[in-house]
Formats: structure tokens, sequence, C-alpha cells
């Protein structure tokens, strides 16, 4: 087998690996909103006591999130990825045996430290096992399984609670993240690379004021930013959107699901394109950029004419091809501001703020419900699109005057 052959191969099996791992990932985050109704009526408590879960879980991802790229640059990003999808797997199943609301918290604290190690663990992996030129198409596999697993998630557990109950809803998919666990453990030497020192020497006795240096940098915060808004507008869509468009605009409950459904296909197929165009230009910051701002202008009409029941399923999937596209080349400058530091620390901290926007953004979205107000939902959406596009022009100017800075300038 020639050279090429076998790269091609290896990079295609690290690929396929990590877009499984990522992929479950996403059908155990979003296991338990579809089942909001029915908890809602057999629990008695509100649906912002309910987005209550879903800040529990995100608060705990995000804060351990920071914590475990440390770790993935420390002793190895495949060992953080199976415990972590090991932790989440077993928190998700046993949710489902949970005698009441208030054992739901605790759990849902549990799941979201086993959540923290994918993005950290994922990327560091991708970035460091898989050829230079297929990067690019390497973050789109792993924002496309991502994407599905939230697409597939609400019609899985739907599926299996109506066919049985939202206990064995939960049992059976977080048995299933257990199985992928065991898959990546028996093909854990695909994703061991040589691990690269996260300071410099000079630096190497004071670790803990390196780490605080590079992720206080203007370039890195920027990118948190970034991440903290674009997850706040995507968590209001994913968890409330089927929701507000029922109670506010009086979409039929199968129409508003096919809208989100369109949302999240769109974005898959929008991250299979940016993966190609992520690899063709040099321009990332241009591809982000104008995504979210469509994306956001798309929330933005669909508060206006989302009454209009046939604009609801096209609009959405054009918003989710929009900020789909985005995806990789977001990822690509945000290996750019990793440079000159450990790649796990870095996409681990930026990453968090993916969770402080999706920790948050549950609780106002479900007050906009309880309040009577689902309109004021896609606006706010809008919103947080559009407070992210200056955040991606920062990233890409800081880096670029970071790079061009000699390389001891700053010691």
């Amino acid at each position: 087998m020639s050279a090429p052959a076998q790269s091609l191969r290896h990079d295609t099996s690290v690929m396929t690996l990590i877009g499984l791992a990522h992929y479950t990932s996403h059908v155990l985050q979003l296991a338990l909103p579809p089942l909001f109704p029915i908890l809602h009526d057999e629990f008695g408590v509100t649906f912002t006591e309910l987005g209550l879960i879903v800040t529990v879980f995100y608060v705990a991802s995000g804060l351990g999130q920071a914590a475990a790229g440390v770790l993935v640059d420390r002793y190895g990003a495949q060992r953080l990825l199976l415990g972590g999808l090991t932790l989440l797997s077993a928190a998700v199943a046993l949710i489902g045996l949970a005698p009441s609301y208030w054992v739901f918290l605790p759990l849902a604290l549990v799941a979201g430290l086993g959540n923290s190690v994918f993005h950290p663990a994922d990327l560091s992996i991708l970035s460091h096992c898989v050829s230079g030129s297929r990067l690019g198409r390497a973050y789109a596999v792993h924002g496309v399984s991502g994407t599905l697993g939230y697409a597939t998630a609400p019609v899985l557990v739907a599926t299996l609670a109506a066919y049985g109950n939202w206990r064995l809803a939960l049992g059976v998919v977080g048995v299933a993240g257990l199985v992928v666990a065991l898959v990546l453990y028996v093909n854990r030497h695909l994703l061991v690379y040589a691990q690269v020192p996260s300071v410099r020497p000079a630096e190497a006795g004071q670790p803990h004021l390196a780490y605080l240096k590079m992720v206080g940098s203007p370039v890195v915060l920027m990118a948190f930013a970034y991440f903290a808004m674009t997850a706040f507008a995507g968590s209001g869509i994913q968890t409330f959107s089927i929701t507000a468009l029922v109670s506010g605009y009086g979409v039929a409950l199968r129409l508003a699901t096919l809208g989100l459904t369109g949302y999240l296909v769109g974005s898959a197929g929008g991250m299979v394109l940016g993966g190609f165009l992520a690899d063709r230009t040099r321009h990332h910051h241009r591809v982000a950029m104008s995504g979210i701002t469509v994306a956001g202008t798309l929330m933005l009409l669909m508060s206006a004419i989302a009454g209009h029941a046939l604009a609801v399923v096209p609009v959405m999937m054009l918003a989710g091809v929009a900020n789909g596209i985005t995806a990789p080349s977001r990822d690509v400058l945000i290996r750019r501001a990793a440079v000159g530091a450990g790649m796990g620390s870095v996409f681990g901290f930026v990453y968090s703020g993916f969770d402080l926007g999706s920790s948050t953004a549950p609780l106002l979205f479900g007050a906009l419900l309880d309040r009577q107000a689902p309109h004021a939902v896609f606006v706010a959406i809008a919103c947080a699109f559009a407070l992210a596009v200056p955040t991606v022009m920062q990233v890409q100017h800081r880096a670029a005057a970071r790079r061009q800075v000699p390389a001891g300038a700053a010691d």
C-alpha cells in the first residue's frame, strides 16, 4: 500500500472513530429535552425548572472543559475521551431510574462533567492525527456527526418513549453510549499521538502562570466570546424553538418538529460544504462572519413570518446551512489561536464558552415561554448571532498580529 493511501486510510479511521464519539455525545446531550412535555406532567414542574436541568449540565460541562483541556495535554486525549464517554453514558442511563425531579440535578452535573472532555479531546486528536491537507474535512466530519446526533436524538428518544416509556428511552441511549465507549477502547491505538509540551522551556517552572497567560490572551478570549454567543443561539433553537412555534404561532407540533429537524439537517449539510471550503481558502474569518450573519438574519425573519406555516421548514433549513458552513473554518481559526500553546488547553477553554452560552440560554428562553412571550425567542437568537460577528474579526486580527511577533518578543 502506498504512503498516501495508507495515510488516507489512517485519517479516515481516525475521523470515523471521533465522529462516532461526537455523534454519541450529542445524542446523549439532547436525550432529555424531547421528554420535557412528559416530565412536565409527570413531575408537575415548570419549563423553567426543566431548563435548570440543562443549565446544570452545561455549567458542569463548561467548568470541567477548561480543566479537561489541561488534562488532555498532560495525560493524553484518548484517555480523557474514553473516561468522559463512559461517565456521560452511565449518568444518562441512571437518570432513567430517577424517582423525583431533584435526583435529575446531581445526575445532570455528573453527565456534564463527562461531556466536558469531548471538544478538547476530539479536536486535539484530529489536529495531531489527521494530515494537514484534510484537516478542514476532519473538522467537518466532527461537526456533522455532532449535528446528526442532535437531529437523531429527538426522533430516537420520542420513538422509544412512545413504544415504551421515558425511562426506557434514557436507559437504551445510555447503554448504547457504553457500547460506543467499548468500540473506542478496542481501537484506542489509532487515537494516540506524541504529547507536545504546552509551555515553553522558559515557562516550565511556572505552568500555572503560562496557562493563565494563554487563556487571558485577547485572541483566546475573543474565541471564547464567539462560542458563548453562537452556543446561546443554538441552544435556544434546539431546546425551545418547537415550543415557541407551537405556543406562539399556532404551528402544528409535527411541522414545528420538522422545522427543527430541517435546521439540524441543513446544519449538517452546511458543515460538509464548509469542510471542503475550509481546505481551499485562507479567509476563514470571512466564511465564519458571513455564515452567522445570514443565520441571524433568517432567525429575525422567522420571528416575523413563522405564522405562515409553509415558511417554517425552508427558513429553518437555510439558517442551519448558513450556520453549519461556519463550523470548519471556525475550528481552523481556533487551531491558529493555539499555535505555541497546548492544543487541548486552548480548545478546552474556548469551547467552555459553548457551555456558558448553552447553560444560560435555557433559563432565559424557558422564562420567555413561561411569560407567554414566545415571539421573543427568535429575536433573542438573532441578537446572539449578531453579537458573535465582531468576535470573529477580532480573532482573525489578533491571531494574525500574534503570528507576526518574533518568537521571543513576548518574553
